[in-house]
């Protein structure tokens, strides 16, 4: 088979090159995978030996993928033999070989992430440390990083920054836990997955021999995904390939969003500099999207100063404009997107399975799951835990539902040491134990152990009666607080903030997010009461029972076609018929961080290319104009990347904003995101009160009838089909285009006549 009649010109270039350094730069849908195993397929017809090939990939399904493919094109099956895996693999491969050179035995262990954290939990525990300050996840991220940026622990300790990072955060002693932790590594004959490539950059850097050898043997390393290399990588690739002669890197410099993690741009956008001789291909023929999608995206990119040009093009059809979509809120967004998932399945013949909504955060899923159960709509989420299902979530729930019920032992066990509080698994089985003899909630038998013959000592006694008093506290607010300042209360009660803080940057981010945007689920549940129930009290037992039916029907499972919900980051790689892009408003995405760092900015930038380019017929752009933040409904900016989509390909959706009232609810209570909260034996209570009064409504239009349209703040347009009762009672009934039908008290409707 003539392998090279299958590719265009610019693929064919790529793959038949062998004279130096090659950088192709991949534009999105271009065929890059297609290339790379082409390319090797090529090598092993032109004669060269499969072991003197090496291709590193990120991830193992890339890699089996490449091999698959490899295997289907070249008849005598030697693409078994090449050296193809991720990074991680390959490296633990030539470290097994040269073992002795590093004082390691062939059968040495690889430590994986349960394993690293178990063994930094016992050197803190020995260290006599605080796990709640330096707690495992923590220390072992920073370690983490520091190894992926060659960093070893003498280094570590001597650098200012690093320590200065750590004093800030008050683990000044993570530069001696980095050390103790190499030094029982060593003694177990074991490398942690970090030490993978560490290690055998140590081995390549420190041994002449060692590193001549493998340079003779590798005539050709391919490496996939380039923009996503680390320091650490690219030193190695460096080691192995130190003019470049049969090394062949493959990436889009347009899809690098991850510098969270380590990844260094600088490293494709730099190639040419590091390889002076580097011949360039560019794949600009996009062979996924429609060209108006792709020439959307490239507008979008063209905005980002540091990157490679090139000019990405489809021959495929000029397609659909993508549609911007100005919606009302947050609520009115996921109504609008299920409508036009409707209308997807039914006049374009799009399956559930071909469409994807994508977020930047993952808290914005919670309107979307809910939005979809409600409409009967059958979801995934991609690469991740539905909403009401994250641990930090249900976390809080079982406060809340503990509040509520002092009988539900479920909820009492999952919290009565999170945060820790000093009560261990023993004390945890003696309550069990006195509940099971007695037929009493394991919450009675915590407020008097001894009364039901729990043998615990005096300080643990305390510590339970604490926790019961606290929760009694709570309970009694039920009367007084709303919903909402009571779950901020206890939030704030718990220190879970403080817990999320010791974890690192990324996850108390996301925890936080998380956390925000339940809070603000309950603030939405009780204005939404309001203005159909006329319910200016929405009482906790009310709020858990509508969770409770969200949770039910999540847990469901059948063989339905779904729908795709995931982060933009978990959608790189995939592509779907019709793609949704939510929440383009500033402070969301962009993230808050771009601000203040033109980077970052870039980075945010590039996450939006990405997006747009993961749709092939269809793409959707939408954006809130009020969006629910620390309780209260308020205002929200478009992203400032809205500004710079060429409005040639865009087909615009847009609504006059809600002319805003009178705010039905006085400004809310803020929870302490920021700062952490420690623990305290019991809450302090101040009875703030976010209740409306029958001041805080809007007075009716005079011009209210059936027949007539009206503007709702969370709800859009809509049309009055009812006018239901009278005075004080009097309800509408509305039929809004998106959101269904709504039956509102009249007093406390949000909502504008047109």
């Amino acid at each position: 088979m003539d392998l090279l009649n299958e590719l265009n010109d610019r693929q064919r270039e790529a793959v038949i090159y062998d004279d130096g350094p090659l950088l192709i730069i991949a534009g999105a849908g271009s065929g890059k995978t297609r290339v790379l195993t082409y390319k090797i397929a090529h090598l092993l017809e032109q004669g060269f030996a499969p072991w003197r090939i090496m291709a590193l990939t990120f991830t193992n399904k890339a890699a089996r993928e490449m091999c698959d493919r490899i295997n289907h094109l070249v008849a005598n099956q030697s693409a078994s033999r090449v050296w193809a895996g991720t990074f991680h693999s390959m490296f633990a491969r030539l470290l097994r070989i040269e073992h002795k050179a590093l004082g390691l035995s062939p059968d040495f262990t690889i430590y994986d992430q349960a394993d690293s954290r178990a063994l930094i939990r016992n050197i803190i525990k020995e260290r006599g440390l605080d796990d709640k300050t330096y707690k495992p996840s923590l220390v072992a991220n920073r370690i983490s990083a520091a190894k992926n940026r060659l960093i070893l622990p003498d280094a570590y300790k001597n650098s200012p920054q690093l320590v200065q990072h750590d004093h800030r955060d008050e683990v000044p002693a993570i530069g001696d836990i980095y050390q103790n932790y190499m030094e029982r590594l060593r003694r177990s004959d074991a490398l942690d997955f970090d030490d993978l490539l560490l290690f055998t950059y140590l081995l390549l850097a420190n041994h002449e021999d060692i590193r001549l050898k493998y340079q003779e043997r590798f005539e050709h390393i391919l490496v996939d995904e380039y923009q996503d290399t680390n320091t650490a990588q690219f030193r190695i690739v460096r080691l192995l390939s130190p003019e470049g002669k049969g090394l062949s890197v493959v990436g889009d410099d347009a899809q690098s969003i991850y510098g969270f993690r380590g990844a260094e741009i600088d490293n494709i956008l730099s190639f040419t500099e590091t390889y002076p001789s580097t011949h360039t291909v560019k794949l600009e023929r996009n062979y996924r999207s429609t060209q108006n999608i792709v020439s959307l995206a490239n507008s979008v990119i063209e905005h980002n100063r540091r990157r490679i040009h090139k000019e990405v093009y489809s021959e495929e059809d000029q397609g659909a404009k993508v549609r911007l979509i100005a919606t009302y809120s947050d609520k009115d967004e996921a109504y609008r997107i299920v409508r036009e998932i409707r209308r997807l399945n039914r006049e374009c013949q799009v399956p559930n399975t071909e469409i994807a909504i994508l977020y930047r955060t993952n808290a914005q899923s919670r309107t979307f799951e809910e939005i979809l159960q409600e409409s009967h709509i059958p979801y995934r989420i991609y690469g991740g835990l539905s909403f009401y299902q994250r641990k930090e979530i249900k976390d809080l729930l079982a406060y809340l539902r503990l509040t509520n019920n002092q009988r539900d032992d479920e909820s009492f066990a999952r919290i009565i040491n999170y945060p820790t509080r000093g009560i261990g698994q023993t004390t945890i089985q003696k309550l069990r134990a006195a509940a099971h003899d007695s037929g009493e909630p394991l919450f009675h038998i915590a407020a008097d152990p001894i009364k039901y013959g729990v043998e615990v000592n005096t300080g643990t006694v305390g510590k339970l009666q604490a926790f019961v008093q606290a929760i009694l506290r709570f309970r009694e607010q039920t009367h007084s607080l709303s919903a909402y300042d009571l779950a901020v209360q206890i939030f704030d009660y718990t220190g879970m903030q403080a817990d999320f803080n010791r974890e690192g940057r990324e996850e108390a981010l996301v925890k936080s997010q998380n956390i925000r945007e339940f809070l603000n689920s309950i603030r939405a549940y009780e204005q939404d009461r309001l203005e159909e129930a006329g319910e200016q009290w929405s009482s906790l037992n009310s709020f858990l029972s509508h969770v409770s039916l969200l949770t039910d029907m999540d847990e469901a499972q059948d063989n339905a076609p779904r729908v795709s919900l995931m982060t933009i980051h978990s959608a790189k790689g995939l592509e779907f018929q019709a793609v949704f892009v939510t929440g383009l408003e500033e402070d969301l995405f962009p993230a808050p961080q771009a601000r203040f760092s033109e980077r970052e900015k870039e980075e945010e930038r590039r996450l939006f290319y990405v997006a747009i380019t993961r749709a092939k017929q269809y793409c959707y752009i939408s954006y809130a104009r009020t969006r629910f933040r620390y309780g209260n409904l308020e205002n929200s900016q478009p992203s400032c990347f809205i500004a710079e989509l060429n409005p040639a390909y865009l087909e615009t959706d847009t609504s006059e904003p809600v002319r805003r009232s009178k705010p039905a609810f006085s400004p809310a209570r803020t929870p302490r995101f920021d700062t952490p909260t420690p623990p305290r034996p019991a809450p302090r209570f101040t009875p703030l009160r976010s209740l409306p009064t029958e001041t805080d409504h809007m007075p009716a239009p005079s011009n209210i009838r059936v027949g007539c349209r009206i503007k709702h703040d969370r709800f859009g347009i809509g049309e009055i089909k009812q006018i239901v009762g009278v005075g004080s009672n009097q309800k509408i009934v509305v039929d809004f285009e998106n959101a269904g039908t709504k039956h509102l008290l009249l007093k406390f409707a949000r909502f504008e006549v047109l």
